[in-house]
């Protein structure tokens, strides 16, 4: 074949690109690379959505549990000033009946006390004009009785003394001596009584003892 001939033979083109494509200027690995540099970067762009999409996720779920954080604490406090209220009312309350029951109290064994009172007054008017000292002393009696009864009646009770064991929680002892017949610890005499008020000592009885 002559060189002319070469020169005016058709190029055909090559198998698998249609007249007018361009052929791409790659070879091999170069064609390669570029069709996983294609790949990788949608991977890339839906890898970025998710991660965005889970984020916004995660937002929304630290928000609504904030939210629900702050509705809690705030019924939490408004329990709290509620039950304060009501504890500084009971208080109040309370103190004003304590109060109450106190004045009460005093006014009542005032009201138990005042016909003694009157029976007192009563003897030592007769003592002025009478000289009969046995009607004087059994009047006394009389009046001594019934400031007793006034007093167990309010709950007030004396404290037995002589005869029994020296107790540290009901008396005070005054005196110890050696008596003969009576036994360490017994008490022999009283100095002065002493009183309970139901099981409280309001005063302790003033004893002297055996040893």
């Amino acid at each position: 074949m002559s060189k002319q001939e070469v020169y005016n033979e058709e190029v055909k083109p090559e198998e698998g690109f249609a007249e007018g494509d361009v052929e791409p200027n790659c070879e091999g690995a170069s064609c390669a690379n570029m069709a996983d540099d294609g790949t990788s970067t949608i991977d890339e762009m839906a890898d970025e959505n998710g991660a965005e999409s889970a984020e916004t996720e995660q937002v929304d779920a630290v928000a609504e549990a904030l939210a629900k954080a702050e509705a809690e604490a705030a019924d939490w406090r408004d329990k709290y000033l509620r039950l304060q209220a009501e504890f500084d009312n009971y208080r109040k309350r309370t103190l004003k009946e304590k109060m109450s029951l106190v004045e009460s109290g005093g006014e009542n064994v005032i009201k138990a006390l005042l016909p003694v009172v009157d029976d007192v007054d009563r003897a030592l008017a007769a003592m002025e004009k009478s000289d009969d000292v046995e009607a004087l002393r059994g009047g006394v009696r009389l009046i001594a009785q019934k400031f007793n009864e006034v007093m167990r009646q309010q709950g007030v009770n004396e404290i037995e003394a002589v005869g029994k064991e020296f107790d540290v929680d009901l008396h005070e002892a005054v005196a110890r001596f050696p008596i003969e017949g009576k036994s360490s610890g017994e008490i022999i005499d009283v100095v002065q009584k002493g009183y309970k008020l139901g099981e409280k000592v309001v005063r302790y009885a003033k004893v002297v003892v055996a040893e």
